[in-house]
């Protein structure tokens, strides 16, 4: 499938669940404005790669002023990832800068068996560098729906917090930069099946955990709502959900610019 039918597809046959999703995204959360220079951070998956064309069909469709790069940070691909990331780009007509790091090898050395975390913050912080070297003020990552809710659940069960993947979220070790995820209304199965639908073989992370060599939280967080949804199919809406409506009156303690409050902090307050 050649570029322009994969651009004609993204906008008309899967409008519904891949195109408009992403715009309503933008719209609910105000995620670009005027003059933004925003670095679109690909990873080599699936998600990226659309995430890359949507952003593309936005600046020729859409009716806000911005610029778009689109940034890779090589973490340490093997040749055959690399490779095919670079052929999927040229083949979706998206024009990629690589920049080399050493993210793999240090979170795997220091990450102690369990390297995700390790290697999020890294890659999170090489990437608001590397955008700021492009005159870039924002960073864009792929982030979709089931990352939301399987975050929520991870951080629930695993962190004993009640914390999720916001729309954006404004840097603190980089001023005057900001993260936003305008693809957390998409639903996983809708980008595979464009992915395929495009004759798009995207590559996984291409580390240990991706390759299955180590275990994954995400992975058994992913089975137990696959489980919990065959007798309950809104429960991934209901998850989502949770988390823009959090009843303050109902909780014990929450925190708040760093500040940790305590429910007894108000409870006589009306007496």
């Amino acid at each position: 499938m050649n570029n322009v039918e994969m651009e004609r597809a993204l906008i008309k046959r899967y409008r519904t669940k891949i195109f408009s999703p992403f715009c309503k995204a933008i719209n609910d959360y105000d995620l670009i404005q005027e003059n933004d220079k925003i670095a679109v951070c690909m990873s080599g998956g699936k998600d990226s790669f659309v995430l890359a064309k949507l952003f593309q069909e936005l600046k020729k469709h859409g009716k806000i002023n911005f610029e778009v790069k689109f940034l890779v940070m090589n973490p340490g691909f093997n040749k055959e990832n690399l490779d095919r990331l670079i052929e999927n780009a040229e083949k979706m007509n998206i024009p990629i800068k690589i920049k080399e790091s050493n993210v793999f090898k240090v979170s795997q050395l220091l990450g102690e068996g369990q390297p995700c975390y390790l290697c999020a913050k890294m890659r999170r912080g090489f990437l608001y560098d590397f955008a700021k070297e492009e005159g870039c003020n924002k960073i864009a990552l792929g982030h979709h729906f089931n990352d939301v809710i399987e975050t929520t659940l991870l951080n629930l069960f695993y962190a004993g917090t009640f914390k999720t993947m916001v729309p954006k979220l404004k840097s603190t070790n980089h001023p005057g930069m900001e993260l936003i995820r305008p693809m957390v209304y998409i639903k996983e199965n809708e980008i595979k099946n464009y992915i395929q639908y495009c004759e798009i073989e995207a590559m996984n992370c291409g580390c240990p955990i991706a390759s299955g060599e180590l275990p994954s939280k995400r992975k058994e967080i992913k089975k137990l709502i696959a489980e919990l949804k065959k007798d309950f199919k809104d429960l991934d809406k209901c998850i989502y959900g949770s988390a823009e409506n959090v009843n303050l009156n109902c909780v014990m303690g929450w925190t708040h610019k760093d500040k940790k409050y305590s429910f007894l902090d108000f409870y006589n307050e009306d007496e």
